[in-house]
């Protein structure tokens, strides 16, 4: 059997060449997914007309019903169904898994577009190649002759071939075009190789590198990223994506090329281009394909191998997500509401480094910056640029630090002030003067629960009576993936009982419908798609003080704290479990054990 052979459909079929609308109503037919009346009167109606579309396309926009199931037949479920006739795998293209840089070796984007096809994948012995034209396969000895290796068919949607073959060679020219224009050789690291004649530089306004990187920004949108990572290795430069909290690498490109681009977004952002030696940071506003602004903080670092650049997406929506959206619990954002209410004290917001703790702050002062209030922040950096606020950035080169800008808002007639983190004793101390004059103040701190905030505060110097006199609240936090609802699946083996023993000491009531994570096209086959909060709110009642003063005793605070209705985060995750909206392996992973 030759290869060609091999990669055709296997069922037997009469019908060779490009698909026709007329077949596929036919085969739709025999198969019961359509009744024949309907079939009739569709071939009738597609008679009256010409289209240039795709017969899939086409059908798919007809608003058809599978007649075995009831669901609906669009371009997606229709080319499902054609390649479980013709005995192909069905994909659905997932671009972070593809090599883009060697879609171009297998065949040119007009030889893609005219064939519909698209190379997916290439490893030594074989190509897969993604199709909606199953039965055109006389191209299939020429690519193989080409390429040496053996050809592996596969059927994906129209739509999306049609998508992905534009970006994917656009991308590729472009990157291509870049190289081209500069130096081959890699730029300085810390192991410099000299290659005589070629010190051209490439320029960063140079054509392929802005198409590159307009391509990064609108493929992070996409695909939903919250962080992009370029990172300079020994031999190439890696394109890297946080999406879900997980890292996946997107693209490696030539270090000339991620040189250029970083220095384009350096520039973009209003950075030092020539500063290489030192890490620096920036920021800078752009449009997703929605057209509305995003906001990316931008911080470079230098490494081995060169300058390592990271750009955090900021949500444009979320400062006006509300707390369910946040995922507090109604118990907690009833809580938390009544707590950023008070006219003064201090509230702490803690976690580690991604706990999603801006978030929580920004959405917060959001709906309390009316016009009727004055809010004020002074950060490092400005997180998101928010015309409610007052914002003030930290610059340590003319000594504004934390404590100084602080000790500046004071003279600004403030109602609310939001301080990025409490680091030092200075700071400290300016945040809870604010405090005992009579000001709402919002911060941050790096601690594994809401009691040891206290502990923190003490740790820095602050005495326990003025910890006692001004703190009112803490909230603790944690964000953990949450199950995709188009695979999640009830999970049989996970037990009332089961999830009690991992959450000891405290008993769970209510609905229990646990699910686990599966994997599908929609999530990457991850089994989880977005994030949510977990919250452990403690609220500093007049009970809670003796815990405080004279000496905290944080063992105490936390079993007062119990019977004051706090929920650890530990049991906030295990409500969520309870809920079917993550898995029990998740949240015994991003939260501590609790030690009251």
């Amino acid at each position: 059997m030759t290869a060609a052979a091999a990669a055709s459909p296997s069922r037997a079929s009469p019908f060779k060449g490009r698909l026709e609308w007329r077949v596929l109503l036919r085969w739709l037919r025999d198969d019961g997914v359509l009744p024949a009346a309907e079939a009739d009167k569709l071939a009738q109606r597609f008679a009256a007309g010409d289209s240039a579309q795709h017969p899939l396309v086409r059908l798919g926009a007809a608003g058809l019903a599978d007649a075995r199931t009831g669901a609906v037949l669009d371009v997606e479920a229709l080319t499902e169904w054609l390649a479980k006739r013709c005995s192909l795998p069905y994909l659905r293209i997932d671009p972070l898994k593809v090599d883009v840089a060697r879609v171009a070796d297998v065949m040119s984007i007009n030889y893609a577009e005219r064939r519909r096809s698209l190379p997916v994948g290439v490893t030594p012995g074989e190509v897969t190649i993604a199709t909606c034209e199953p039965f055109d396969l006389d191209w299939i000895p020429e690519i193989e002759a080409h390429t040496k290796r053996r050809i592996k068919l596969v059927v994906a949607s129209p739509l999306e071939l049609a998508h992905y073959t534009t970006e994917f060679y656009t991308l590729a020219r472009s990157v291509r075009q870049a190289q081209k224009n500069g130096q081959v050789s890699a730029p300085a690291n810390f192991e410099q190789l000299v290659e005589l004649g070629k010190a051209k530089q490439l320029d960063a306004n140079d054509q392929g590198v802005v198409q590159v990187v307009d391509w990064l920004w609108q493929y992070a949108f996409d695909q939903r990223a919250s962080d992009i990572h370029l990172e300079p290795r020994r031999d190439m430069g890696a394109i890297r994506f946080r999406i879900d909290g997980v890292m996946h690498t997107v693209y490696q490109l030539p270090l000339t090329v991620m040189g250029a681009m970083t220095a384009r977004i350096k520039l973009l952002g209003r950075m030092d281009v020539v500063e290489k030696r030192r890490p620096l940071d920036g920021r800078i506003k752009v449009r997703n394909p929605s057209g509305d602004e995003v906001e990316m903080r931008l911080s470079t670092l230098p490494t081995a191998f060169g300058e390592k650049m990271v750009m955090r997406i900021f949500d444009p929506d979320t400062t006006v997500k509300n707390l369910d959206a946040l995922g507090f619990a109604a118990h907690d954002a009833q809580r938390w509401e009544t707590l950023t209410g008070q006219a003064h004290g201090i509230i702490l917001v803690t976690g580690p480094t991604g706990s999603g703790k801006t978030t929580t702050l920004y959405s917060t002062l959001r709906r309390l910056a009316t016009d009727e209030v004055n809010v004020c922040t002074i950060e490092d950096p400005i997180e998101m640029i928010q015309p409610a606020f007052n914002q003030t950035q930290v610059q340590q080169a003319i000594d504004l630090g934390f404590a100084e800008g602080l000790r500046a808002l004071m003279r600004q007639d403030p109602d609310i002030i939001m301080v990025g983190e409490i680091r030092d004793l200075e700071t400290a101390e300016m945040a809870i003067q604010a405090a005992l004059t009579g000001h709402l103040v919002f911060s941050t701190l790096h601690t594994n629960d809401a009691a040891s905030a206290v502990t923190r505060l003490t740790d820095i110097g602050v005495p326990p009576y003025l910890i006692g006199a001004t703190l009112i609240g803490v909230l603790a936090q944690r964000l953990v993936r949450t199950l995709c609802p188009a695979c999640k699946q009830p999970d049989e083996h996970m037990s009332r009982d089961t999830l009690a023993e991992a959450i000891k000491p405290w008993r769970m009531s209510g609905s229990f419908k646990p699910y686990k994570p599966v994997g599908c096209l929609e999530c990457r086959m991850t089994g989880y798609r977005g994030r949510s909060g977990l919250y452990e709110l403690l609220t500093i009642s007049e009970a809670l003080q003796p815990a405080i003063h004279p000496t905290p005793d944080i063992s105490r605070l936390r079993q007062l704290a119990l019977q004051e209705n706090l929920r650890p985060l530990r049991l906030s995750g295990a409500m969520k479990v309870a809920e079917g909206l993550t898995t029990l392996d998740e949240v015994l992973r991003s939260t501590p054990r609790w030690e009251g």
